[in-house]
């Protein structure tokens, strides 16, 4: 029996982590254990403790929770060190996955732990490579260039597996003229208690724009009562929705998106759907981003190495009147629309096969070959 340990701290690694399981659970005598949300619990994981207990965005978030974030590393750090998994991974949440390989190496632990999903070295702090070197035995990275730029900068040895998402998305083909318009707030509670009045206000301001049929927010089943009771007092109808097959239908049919930068948004982009990006960033939080080497902030950006979405990014609060003035934009110019569009396409290819020094692995078996070793 090959025993797995798996821990994700947020919707998207979550995500991440159902698909691992899936095809981890493809191999005959594998056993896996851990924490998740929904759609990992989905695939048969009983998570040891709740995964939203982990979810937190800015300092604010994470000071008020800290007590609780640090007791539950420690919960994880004893089950690893208890059941002796064959292999650990770890699923982003950069910060607390890090407190959590430390914790173990600090104390003799040997076995393999993984990192699925590489930190971004190559857009800030590119001195935290050559640190976490001692804490993993490998990085799997869902980026294309991030082999290289591990390398580069003494990082663990780095092996590019694509995103969940490719799988998970079809392409679409063309645009639409008249459809939903799909907000991304985030799925964290300081993402969403920052970005859900912005978005409030921008609905209400397209309300009646001719290619709008509705508006529909895409949220994850543990916020999904919470988006519903904010969204009954607006004076606009808004459907929130949850769950992968209703997530996949609303980016089929999407006029666009507005999305807050992160994971969602190389999501629609590998589906080929048009949007802006958006983030209301805590004063400290913005003071960080400052320090950035790359010129962009969204993902389908930074792989494009070009402006293809337009990025409005905002301190303290949002400004609605300038995301509507480039949503309208966006959606009455066809070109814009087919520009975007052709770009996902770009980059889609490009994910699929990886790059030259770097192609593509299946993250399930690399896993497996390290709970081999």
């Amino acid at each position: 029996m090959t025993r797995i340990f798996i821990l994700a701290g947020e919707a998207s690694g979550d995500r991440i982590g159902a698909s691992l399981m899936a095809d981890l659970q493809a191999h005959d005598g594998v056993s896996i254990v851990g924490v998740g949300g929904e759609a990992m619990i989905e695939h048969g994981l009983d998570p040891i403790f709740p995964m939203h207990q982990l979810s937190v965005m800015g300092y604010a978030d994470v000071i008020v929770r800290l007590p609780r974030l640090l007791w539950r590393a420690l919960d994880i750090i004893r089950t690893v060190r208890r059941t002796r998994p064959d292999v650990t991974v770890l699923i982003d949440s950069q910060v607390f996955s890090q407190v959590v390989a430390k914790g173990l190496r600090a104390l003799g632990y040997d076995r393999p732990i993984l990192l699925y999903v590489a930190p971004s070295v190559w857009a800030w702090k590119p001195e935290r490579a050559k640190a976490i070197n001692p804490l993993y035995d490998e990085v799997l990275s869902v980026l294309p260039f991030e082999p290289a730029a591990m390398l580069q900068l003494d990082g663990p040895p780095t092996t590019y597996v694509g995103h969940p998402a490719l799988a998970r998305f079809p392409m679409r083909t063309g645009t639409a003229e008249r459809g939903p318009l799909l907000l991304l707030p985030g799925s964290r509670s300081g993402e969403l208690r920052r970005h859900l009045p912005m978005m409030r206000t921008l609905a209400i301001r397209l309300a009646d724009h001719a290619q709008v049929s509705e508006f529909i927010v895409p949220t994850t089943r543990q916020n999904l009562k919470r988006i519903e009771e904010e969204l009954a007092g607006w004076p606009v109808s808004v459907r929130a929705i949850s769950g992968e097959l209703a997530r996949r239908s609303a980016m089929a049919e999407a006029l666009a998106a507005v999305c807050v930068s992160g994971t969602a948004t190389l999501e629609l982009a590998v589906a080929g759907v048009p949007h802006l990006i958006t983030y209301v960033a805590e004063p400290a939080q913005a003071k960080h981003f400052e320090t950035a080497t790359t010129r962009y902030v969204g993902l389908p950006n930074i792989i494009a190495q070009r402006n293809l979405v337009p990025e409005h990014l905002f301190v303290g609060e949002g400004d609605a009147d300038v995301l509507g003035d480039a949503l309208t934009a966006l959606v009455e110019d066809p070109e814009a629309l087919r520009a975007q569009v052709q770009g996902f396409a770009e980059i889609r290819e490009q994910m699929e096969k990886g790059a030259p020094e770097a192609p593509l692995h299946r993250a399930a078996d690399r896993v497996l070959a390290r709970a081999g070793d």
